[in-house]
């Protein structure tokens, strides 16, 4: 009796079932979502220098040159800019080496202090077309002028061979009004005005900047050349 007992108990227990039934399935992987890259914000200030022939906007290249280029923001604030003129182009010296010259040519007292030069070893920048350049005699002496270049002078990088080690500060480029530029290279030369090698390179008349005020990020600005690649 006792056997038949235990084989009804056991027949009434449930059949192990096998082991893959009773396993979930393998979690399913996440799916990773898409990689957005960081769009850094485009913050270096933009500069419009309203001309007789047009506007020219000019990128400041405020990180790399922070010297220079608080110099002439300076100037633009204190809208001690207006008025300035282009008054220099280097036709005479050919087409590797272009570029107009602008500044203070009226009252110096609107001249600030002198700068500390910032050499393109140091700040990582080039002289390449359309660069905007400080002007100076010596280094350390840079007041108001500027250069805007219309070809690569290779020679104003601090370390160009021959040069004198320190060449002339780039701080910015032009990214609009590169035609305006060229008219103003193209403009009449007086054949007598000027001294020693800017006999021959003076404009007349000379071209003013009615105003220079910062302006907006142009959209599609290019990405320009000063910043050398690395």
């Amino acid at each position: 009796m006792l056997t038949i007992l235990a084989a009804l108990a056991l027949a009434a227990q449930p059949s192990a079932a096998p082991p893959q039934a009773t396993q979930l399935p393998p979690p399913v992987p996440p799916i990773p979502a898409p990689v957005t890259p960081v769009v850094e914000a485009d913050a270096r200030p933009y500069v419009a220098l309203a001309t007789d022939l047009g506007t020219i906007i000019v990128r400041i290249e405020n990180k790399r040159a922070p010297v220079t280029s608080t110099n002439f923001l300076r100037y633009v604030d204190a809208k001690r800019m207006d008025g300035f003129k282009f008054y220099r182009s280097t036709k005479s010296w050919g087409p590797a080496n272009q570029l107009v010259q602008a500044g203070n040519r009226g009252d110096a007292r609107k001249n600030f202090a002198p700068i500390a030069h910032e050499p393109t070893t140091k700040t990582g920048l080039t002289n390449c077309k359309g660069a905007l350049s400080m002007a100076r005699l010596n280094p350390g002496d840079a007041t108001s002028d500027f250069f805007l270049l219309l070809s690569y002078i290779k020679g104003f990088d601090a370390d160009a061979p021959g040069g004198d080690g320190a060449g002339f500060a780039v701080f910015g480029e032009i990214v609009a009004g590169a035609d305006v530029a060229e008219a103003i290279f193209n403009a009449p030369i007086s054949p007598t005005a000027g001294e020693g090698v800017m006999v021959g390179q003076m404009l007349e008349p000379q071209v003013m900047i009615k105003t220079a005020r910062r302006v907006p990020a142009p959209v599609g600005a290019p990405q320009g050349c000063v910043v050398k690649a690395p």
